[in-house]
């Protein structure tokens, strides 16, 4: 009973320390995880405390934040202005765990900053060229994948569904996968059944173009990448241009997604881009999913990440097919897309050679969204 009363003495004790020397709110938790809920999103998001870190801090854009231990709970409101909020979480009566919630600008708000291109940009760059469906390694692609059969007899805009729905379904997405050697469609659907493993986004669009491309229809993968220079994640997804539609649409065969304005008009990457910095409406197609296990929705999907990978954008200037397998004396060219915010615009043109492969890259930049998104030819 003594040795009780004594804990609690000295845990009254620690916590009236740590708010005299910080003069910072206290919580308690007998465990060590805690769980956060942001104002206006109905997940809770899981948080490690972490005694031995000098200082644990959690970014949000939330206008209100509330940590929830086992036994206790605190909520702030975080302003831009203020910047921070300080308080300690005492883990067991002894261990203190500093904590701060830290304003930060949300992925769209970073977007909306991005809006401005230079549509005057006249710097060369050659033009984009796609694949004839005649090629031989395309015929074979879609004679040994039967995708005429996938495809159906519907318009050509139904098709470039059934065959989106047909490589979500029938490769699993491994974002921590590696890449084989030999990236064709055939090659990766092989490596799939062959090893009984899944492949990441890159992969899959990589994939899905060549199936578009052997069934006649132009298509080109797109890097959608966020503001900083190094991040551990990018998305790879697919600009498919419909005859039907007369336009290019935004088809991503990792989450089986693509995009719908108020109308129900299918939209491409361009035009989502600006829907979303204009706060205009936009509906995610009710089936998006990953791998049929996890479901999309509009506010995580697109406001959240593909808000963060929409900064700036890269796609080879050849769609074709075994575009990025490596083959000595083999030039692939890629073109990225830059707002006029990005960090780095220069130089324009860049030129490497690997060393280990013989394989040469060129790169070229551009602010002008008209000529990166310009129609098939």
């Amino acid at each position: 009973m003594k040795a009780r009363f004594l804990m609690a003495i000295g845990a009254i004790l620690l916590i009236s320390a740590a708010n005299a020397q910080d003069k910072q709110p206290v919580i308690r938790s007998n465990s060590n995880i805690a769980y956060i809920k942001e104002e206006g999103k109905a997940t809770r998001i899981k948080w490690n405390i972490v005694p031995t870190q000098k200082l644990d801090i959690y970014g949000t854009s939330a206008k209100k934040v509330t940590f929830y231990t086992d036994v206790d709970s605190i909520s702030f409101k975080v302003k831009p202005q203020t910047g921070v909020c300080n308080f300690t979480i005492v883990v067991n009566g002894k261990d203190s765990a500093r904590t701060q919630i830290k304003y930060q600008p949300s992925k769209l708000d970073v977007l909306k900053k991005a809006a401005k291109y230079n549509p005057s940009d006249s710097r060369y760059i050659p033009d984009f060229t796609y694949q004839a469906a005649n090629n031989p390694n395309l015929v074979r692609i879609r004679t040994e994948l039967k995708l005429d059969s996938i495809a159906g007899t519907g318009s050509q805009t139904l098709k470039i569904l059934n065959l989106l729905h047909w490589v979500h379904t029938t490769v699993r997405h491994d974002g921590n996968s590696t890449n084989p050697k030999i990236k064709n469609a055939i090659d990766l659907l092989n490596v799939c059944k062959a090893e009984k493993r899944g492949i990441n986004c890159r992969m899959m669009a990589t994939m899905l173009n060549e199936c578009y491309l052997a069934m006649g229809i132009k298509s080109r993968f797109i890097t959608c990448m966020p503001k900083e220079l190094e991040f551990d994640d990018c998305h790879v997804i697919n600009m498919v241009y419909s005859d039907d539609l007369k336009k290019w649409l935004w088809i991503d065969p990792t989450f089986d997604a693509y995009v719908m304005d108020e109308k129900g008009v299918l939209l491409s990457i361009q035009e989502v881009r600006e829907r979303l910095i204009k706060g205009l409406p936009l509906i995610l197609n009710p089936s998006a999913n990953w791998n049929n296990e996890q479901q999309q929705v509009k506010e995580e999907y697109l406001e959240n990440y593909m808000a963060k990978n929409l900064y700036r954008f890269e796609t080879p200037l050849s769609s074709e097919y075994n575009t990025e397998t490596r083959e000595s004396g083999k030039t692939i060219q890629y073109v990225e897309l830059l707002p006029l915010d990005a960090v780095k615009q220069e130089p324009q043109k860049t030129e490497e050679t690997n060393i280990n492969t013989g394989v040469k890259f060129l790169n070229y930049k551009t602010n002008n969204p008209n000529l990166f998104w310009a129609n098939p030819k």
